[in-house]
């Protein structure tokens, strides 16, 4: 392992990962694009709910708490709140984050405190068994959706372009230079960051990781379209930047006054 990873990683290898799994491909981006904001691990704290994803908090050498089901943007609200001074970042899969945790995701990006969600999406509840997720397509078949999805998936850039969430991007598993950037410039930015990471679950869409880095290569466009109307599903970019007062600023003002 190279020492650019091997120090900021606990020694809790090997992890509990499939193969092919796209999570560890979104941590190395973090660790990446951590070391090049300058930012120091001593005053980071690195939040995560429950879910596949919810094990990389438990892999990084950071001040880390692995929360309950779709509240990790609720523990983190509450860090941020009591330390302004801190990096918080969160990650969620995305059933963990628009399912269980929607009302806490669409709140945090209407308050814009100072926090970066980094929402893996790779479509599916992988952890439980391969159940259908607000992100499924329609149309295909899960654990729990048999005859195929019925239902509507989300898009979670647009849902928190339109909540109110200061920064939006979103890049997939094999972008990842690209996802690096982002990750870095989300948390840099001053408010509520959302970061998409679409990845693959090779288990439960019963495909061979590379084929799924190949169909993120052929079907992922990358777009500089800022109107949300005209964002479509298969858009990579960063789709939202705004400066605006964060949530902490106004909060400890009300507490001076």
């Amino acid at each position: 392992m190279k020492a650019e990873y091997a120090e900021m990683l606990r020694d809790t290898l090997p992890h509990v990962w499939c193969a092919g799994c796209g999570n560890g491909i979104v941590l190395g981006a973090f660790i990446r694009a951590f070391k090049n904001t300058g930012m120091e691990r001593d005053k980071t704290v690195v939040v995560s709910g429950i879910g596949c994803s919810g094990r990389i908090s438990q892999y990084l050498d950071f001040d880390t708490v692995h929360t309950t089901h779709g509240r990790a943007l609720a523990f983190a609200t509450g860090i941020k709140l009591a330390n302004p001074s801190l990096n918080v970042v969160v990650f969620m899969g995305d059933g963990d984050a628009v399912a269980i945790g929607g009302n806490h995701f669409i709140h945090a990006c209407r308050r814009n405190i100072d926090i970066t969600a980094v929402i893996i999406n790779n479509s599916i509840y992988g952890m439980t068994g391969g159940q259908t997720a607000p992100t499924t397509p329609e149309g295909r078949r899960t654990k729990t959706s048999p005859y195929g999805n019925p239902e509507s998936p989300f898009d979670i850039s647009k849902l928190a372009i339109t909540a109110g969430a200061t920064y939006v991007a979103r890049f997939t598993s094999y972008h990842t230079r690209w996802l690096e950037k982002a990750i870095a410039e989300a948390m840099l930015h001053k408010g509520f960051s959302v970061v998409e990471a679409i990845t693959g679950c090779p288990t439960h869409w019963k495909m061979k990781p590379y084929e799924i880095l190949r169909l993120q290569k052929e079907k992922f466009v990358r777009s500089s379209i800022e109107s949300v109307e005209e964002i479509r599903p298969e858009d990579i970019g960063i789709f939202k930047r705004e400066v605006k007062q964060e949530f902490c600023e106004k909060v400890h003002k009300i507490l001076r006054n």
